[in-house]
């Protein structure tokens, strides 16, 4: 190991930065590992961010970079690909690249990948653009407009009563799955969601813009954006080499993904290591990754206290 550091931060998003920052300015040795890849690179603005509303998410991510390396943290670039714990209160953490650095503590806020349904072209190209899931990030953006929701997960009924409260023109188009209960179907009638059978084919777009969803009997229905669940999947791999696994999270008895199960302050079954962010909490948006970062961060920082009062004693006693 080159170099050992108080922490190491893997994965440099709002979380990972928010909760270096608060490292950094306890004076602690701080090594962000950032693999540039953000969950919201393709969104053109970041939403419900008190104070940064309407900010592109480079230009947040830049802020958050020079305010860390400001107070004396460092970011590198790199994938990280194991951590393993090699003593007494130290980690040793691999990168792609071959460079290993030591910790006494990890915080881990890699985030998520959204796993998008395969069968539907286009949906990738355009995710995060107008292809989207969460109508508190876009919803406003895209009131009064209107709105498709595809039926790709049970879910769907969910999805398409939520957005109805941005927007009176939302459809449900069923795909051929998932059919609705008799019940939903009386609450997306007394909502106004018009629901349409049939599979869709793909996406309609021109200029670079979507216009609409195709089904495969050729009909078009004319739309600013079209709603996909996907599934949730954490960006955990790495840590199976110390045993820590992800788990199933679910909503409303559906599963909608994976995390790191954690406790309110973001520490896992290892001791010595947390989480922070989508990684362990798919549903949370920016501005609370970044507080989850900033939580985590002051409970680490008590248990180095901790830890640090205790070597201090030992070494008093032994004089």
């Amino acid at each position: 190991m080159e170099i050992s550091y108080d922490v190491v931060v893997i994965g440099g998003g709002a979380a990972g930065l928010g909760g270096a920052l608060a490292l950094a300015r306890a004076r602690r040795s701080v090594l962000v590992i950032d693999a540039g890849e953000p969950r919201n690179a393709p969104a053109g603005h970041i939403h419900n961010y008190l104070g940064r509303a309407g900010t592109p998410p480079g230009e947040l991510l830049a802020i958050g970079r020079e305010e860390v390396t400001g107070y004396g943290g460092e970011i590198v670039t790199g994938t990280v690909t194991s951590a393993d714990k090699v003593g007494d209160g130290e980690f040793r953490v691999t990168l792609a690249d071959g460079r290993a650095v030591g910790a006494r503590r990890l915080l881990v806020t890699t985030g998520l990948v959204d796993v998008l349904p395969p069968d539907i072209p286009g949906v990738a190209e355009r995710w995060g653009r107008d292809v989207l899931h969460c109508p508190y990030c876009h919803g406003w953006e895209l009131r009064d407009q209107p709105v498709g929701v595809l039926a790709c997960s049970p879910l769907a009924v969910h999805q398409a009563l939520m957005w109805g409260q941005w927007t009176d023109q939302v459809t449900l188009f069923l795909n051929d799955a998932n059919e609705p209960t008799g019940e939903e179907y009386e609450q997306l009638a007394a909502r106004g969601v018009a629901v349409i059978d049939g599979a869709v084919a793909g996406l309609e777009v021109r200029d670079d813009r979507l216009t609409g969803v195709r089904l495969r009997t050729g009909r078009v229905f004319p739309l600013a954006a079209v709603v996909v669940p996907p599934l949730f999947r954490a960006r955990a791999d790495f840590l199976a080499t110390l045993g820590l696994a992800t788990t199933e999270m679910e909503m409303a008895g559906h599963v909608i993904g994976t995390a790191v199960a954690a406790d309110a302050m973001g520490a896992t079954a290892v001791p010595g290591v947390w989480v922070a962010g989508n990684v362990a909490d798919p549903k949370a948006q920016v501005i609370v990754a970044a507080g989850a970062g900033l939580t985590a961060a002051a409970a680490l920082n008590a248990d180095l206290i901790a830890e640090d009062t205790r070597l201090a004693v030992a070494g008093a006693l032994s004089r």
